[in-house]
Parts: C-alpha cells; sequence; structure tokens
C-alpha cells in the first residue's frame, strides 16, 4: 500500500477548480464515447465535476449527445426544453419535475437543473443536429413508454396505432405492477406479453425509417419507446428468476440505445454518457466477470475499441449522500464514513488530503493489481458497507482515469422533495 501511495502522489494532479480538468478533458474528448461515472447517485460533486467535463466536452470537442443513466420519456422532455421544442416546460426545475419514478434524486436536482440552463443556453444558437441533446438509457419505464407511443401513433394518425393498443391491453391487467406481470410472465406462459412488445418494435422501426430523411426525434423518441418496451419485458420476466440475466439486459438495453443514438447523430457523432461507476468502469475488471455479468463500459469498449471509449471513475473518502434505508423508502441524507483500510479510496486520501484526478490508462504497471474500491447504491446503510459496498476492481483496467473527491457532500434535490437526515 505504502508504493501504491507513493505513485499516485506522484501521478495525481489536484483540483482546486473546473479548470483544473481542462487536461483531463483533452486526454478524454479524442475519443467518440465519454463515460463518467459516479460512485453513488447522491453526491453532489460527483454531478458539478461531470458537468463541468460535458460542458468543456462539447464546447471544445464537438459532443453533442448526453445520455444517462435515467428513463427515456422523463430525459425527452428535458431534451424538448434544452431544444426548445414544445410548451410543456418553461424553465429547467419545470423539465426536471418529469422525473417522477424513485429515485427521482438521481436527476430532479439542483446541480442537474444547473446543466439543463447550461443546454438550453447552448443549444439557442444552434439548429438541427448542432443543438446538444439530453436522453436516457435505462429500461425501467415499461407502462410510460407504451403511454409515450399511444399518444405518439394518436398524435400521427398512424396505422400502427392498434398494434400499440393490443401491447397495451396485454399489460393491462398487471395494473402498472412490474413485479406481478414479471412473476406471472415466467411462470405462466399464456400471459406473456412478449410477441405483442416485439411486433411493435417492427413497427416503430419502419415508421422511423419513413421520417429519417426529416431527422424527426419523434420519431426517434417512438422507437426507442418501443425498445425499452421489449427489453423491459424481458427485464422483469428475469428479475424475479435471479442471476445476471436481468442486470445484463438493462445494460446491453443501455449500449443498444446508445448506438441509436450515435447513428442518429451521423457520422463523426460523440457521446457523453453518466451512470454509475457499476456500469461505465469494465466489468471485466471486476469480480461481475466471474459472476457472469456484463455492463456497458465493456460493451462498448468491444462495440467501438479501446481507443474510442474513455472512462473515467469517481469516489469519494468521506463525506455525505443522499439515499433511501431500502428501495422505494424516502430519501436521507446520509452520512458517508472514512474508507476502508486497505481501499482505493484509502489510497487516494493518504496521498494528499484534497481532490485530484489521476490517469490510469496504460498504467498497469502500477495500478493493475486488485484492490476494493467504494460503490455506494440508491440504497444504503453504512452501518454494513464493509460487507457489501466494495468491489475488487484492478483500476488501471476498470477506468481511463479516475477523479478522486476528499469530502463530499449530498446533492440538493428539488424543492418540495424532503429529505431526512441520519
Amino acid at each position: 500500500m505504502k508504493d501504491l501511495v507513493q505513485q499516485i502522489s506522484a501521478d495525481a494532479v489536484r483540483i482546486s477548480g473546473p479548470d483544473n480538468l481542462d487536461e483531463l478533458v483533452e486526454q478524454a474528448g479524442d475519443a467518440s464515447v465519454v463515460l463518467l461515472g459516479e460512485a453513488s447517485h447522491g453526491t453532489s460533486e460527483f454531478y458539478t465535476m461531470r458537468a463541468e467535463i460535458t460542458k468543456r466536452l462539447i464546447e471544445r470537442k464537438g459532443f453533442r449527445i448526453v445520455a444517462v443513466e435515467g428513463d427515456w420519456p422523463a430525459c425527452y422532455e428535458v431534451n424538448r426544453y434544452i431544444k426548445g421544442q414544445g410548451k410543456t416546460a418553461h424553465h429547467a426545475e419545470q423539465a426536471l419535475h418529469a422525473f417522477t419514478r424513485w429515485p427521482t434524486w438521481m436527476w430532479a436536482n439542483r446541480e442537474v437543473a444547473d446543466l439543463t440552463r447550461w443546454l438550453h443556453s447552448f443549444n439557442e444558437s444552434r439548429t438541427g443536429m448542432d443543438k446538444a441533446g439530453f436522453y436516457g438509457l435505462d429500461v425501467y419505464s415499461l407502462w410510460e413508454s407504451l403511454d409515450e407511443i399511444m399518444s405518439y401513433l394518436e398524435r400521427t394518425g398512424s396505422p400502427d396505432l392498434e398494434q400499440a393498443r393490443r401491447a397495451f391491453d396485454c399489460f393491462e391487467p398487471y395494473r402498472r405492477d412490474e413485479q406481478t406481470y414479471g412473476v406471472s410472465a415466467s411462470f405462466f406462459r399464456e400471459d406473456n406479453c412478449e410477441q405483442e412488445v416485439v411486433e411493435l418494435l417492427n413497427r416503430m422501426r419502419t415508421e422511423r425509417h419513413k421520417q429519417e430523411e426529416q431527422g424527426d426525434e419523434q420519431a426517434l423518441s417512438a422507437e426507442i419507446n418501443a425498445l425499452v418496451a421489449v427489453n423491459a419485458e424481458q427485464y422483469y420476466k428475469a428479475m424475479v428468476k435471479g442471476g445476471p440475466e436481468s442486470w445484463n439486459i438493462r445494460d446491453q438495453h443501455m449500449t443498444e440505445t446508445l448506438d441509436i443514438l450515435l447513428r442518429q447523430y451521423g457520422k463523426g457523432a460523440k457521446a457523453i454518457v453518466w451512470e454509475h461507476n457499476t456500469h461505465i468502469g469494465d466489468a471485466r475488471a471486476t469480480d461481475m466477470a466471474a459472476e457472469g455479468m456484463v455492463n456497458i463500459g465493456q460493451l462498448a469498449r468491444e462495440a467501438y475499441g479501446m481507443d474510442e471509449v474513455f472512462a473515467i471513475g469517481f469516489g469519494t473518502y468521506e463525506g455525505t449522500v443522499i439515499a433511501g434505508k431500502q428501495w422505494g423508502s424516502p430519501m436521507e441524507r446520509v452520512t458517508v464514513p472514512a474508507a476502508l483500510k486497505g481501499s482505493w479510496e484509502e489510497a487516494m486520501h493518504n496521498a494528499g488530503a484534497f481532490d485530484k484526478w489521476l490517469m490510469l490508462r496504460g498504467r498497469d504497471d502500477v495500478y493493475g493489481t486488485v484492490i476494493p474500491h467504494r460503490a455506494i447504491g440508491v440504497v444504503y446503510d453504512p452501518r454494513y458497507e464493509r460487507y457489501g459496498n466494495y468491489v475488487p476492481s484492478v483500476m488501471s483496467e476498470r477506468y481511463d482515469a479516475f477523479i478522486h473527491v476528499e469530502r463530499s457532500k449530498a446533492l440538493e434535490p428539488l424543492a418540495g422533495i424532503p429529505v431526512e437526515v441520519y
């Protein structure tokens, strides 16, 4: 550990302000896909630093896609707002109130509101595909995506509306309860809605092909909502069975959606992805691989090549975070204890008790051994942290670079969302 700490001390760049990230942006900006991680879904600095990197990649390196670990329908409302489309939202906070699914704080927060305002301002003087977009990659929004498809087909007078109604009617008996559908469809084959949503996706893809010359994002949105319906149907069936399949369905869906977006923006398109470290850090460099799990970090590298993907992990030594005690429970401001002895976070701390970033790409000689690396989810209890919150990782293989926040603070949910403290 002493040798590791000394090496980090020699290599790390101190972060005293956003300008200290410029060199990192230069290193990352030649890639087609930049993956920005986070060690939790509730830490302010992870969001603000990712925002500063994102702004610089957009302004200086031509990135136009911001794709996040969020539901497509809610993110598409933000996308419409920042592009000046529609009249549903008059300011950033109003657009972010589209995020109604727990955990709402992941995107309905002050930090994302600031970035949303910046994106809106950036786009005001631009047209067409030169505008930056904001999109959701996740798979959870089965019912919301079906609603959006129905609305789109009704609005356009499409003959595909009847197929959408058949898919919607198939799911209707489950009263928007994903677990009930998953249990029923997994054990009673006649309750399966797979055929209906696959046929709907095929029709939506044909629909978008007709609209392709106009670059119609409404048709794009309908296709991706149909893709969500297909993969969510598979996800909720796999979830009730346990094992790695549901995780893999989710990350494969994220990767497929990212690929559709890159193709939508055309030759030379460049994307920024915001997701948890467990998604963007190459799964092959962790114990996930032994469990048969893949993630977007691995899949993107395999699809586009190592040089076209740049992954930046994030972590903190101690501080506070927004999380819930259990799934669906009220959000709370939780104290994050000092990192576990012998962990990556402790080594970063011992190399200097300040924020810093570190280049890992090509440094297997010094950062290529297995070390515990902290991961905090939306459900978090620090009393049991040592038993499940540290992922054995080969850091030089998992990420291309790493940002360390010495003492972090919880993000700020938008007004009207109560936060408890423990």
